[in-house]
């Protein structure tokens, strides 16, 4: 099967299916793919021409976690979710959160944070650091990392928990001063360090920062 992996290598949700595809050893292609592009191939493939998408032999797949989910059964080994029902539900709960509670409040700092535009209001600073608090408080209940943010072993949610809480990080440090994680005692440095001892991690991390230097 010939896949081919479209998007952005600065992208988290990109990095996110990357991880997926390294960890368990599927052959793909990388093609470059803006967000907004108004290619009718790109939107044929992601409606919203959102990033990343997949495009295979059987045809074309876009959302990070409907992709995730695809490789976990197309491809299920190594197993990145339990055997058991329940625990498999807590996985996908715990994703879900990161992906849609977590890195959406923080999302709304990354333009400021990360490419120059201006800061937001003050109001709207107040109210993005109120949900992302209590988006913080909330994930602080169900992330154990024990070693891993799911428990005891890498799983689906790491792939989201590696990709996303870097950029929580910064971007709450760049908009309020401090990192909104660290100073809800979320000590997430230990974790990012063991789970970028892992090839998929390392990979991803240096072809996030060369894509990086060749943009500047």
């Amino acid at each position: 099967m010939t896949l081919t992996l479209h998007g952005l290598p600065i992208s988290n949700y990109y990095n996110k299916v990357k991880m997926a595809l390294l960890e368990k050893g599927v052959p793909f292609a990388e093609a470059h793919a803006a967000t907004h592009s108004t290619d009718e191939a790109v939107l044929r493939a992601s409606p919203l021409a959102k990033i990343p998408f997949v495009t295979t032999p059987e045809g074309a797949l876009c959302e990070s976690q409907v992709i995730v989910d695809w490789i976990e059964v197309r491809w299920p080994q190594p197993p990145l979710l339990p055997a058991d029902a329940f625990a498999a539900a807590k996985v996908r709960e715990l994703t879900t959160f990161l992906d849609w509670h977590l890195e959406m409040a923080a999302r709304q700092l990354y333009g400021p944070a990360f490419f120059g535009a201006p800061p937001l209001s003050e109001a709207n600073g107040a109210r993005v650091r109120r949900q992302l608090e209590a988006s913080i408080a909330a994930f602080q209940r169900i992330a154990r990392f024990a070693p891993y943010v799911a428990g005891e072993h890498f799983t689906q949610a790491d792939l989201a928990a590696f990709n996303h809480l870097p950029l929580v990080g910064m971007a709450s440090k760049a908009a309020y001063g401090q990192d909104l994680l660290l100073a809800a005692g979320v000590d997430y440095k230990a974790y990012l360090q063991r789970v970028g001892e892992r090839p998929s991690a390392q990979k991803v991390v240096a072809d996030r920062k060369a894509a990086q230097q060749a943009a500047r």
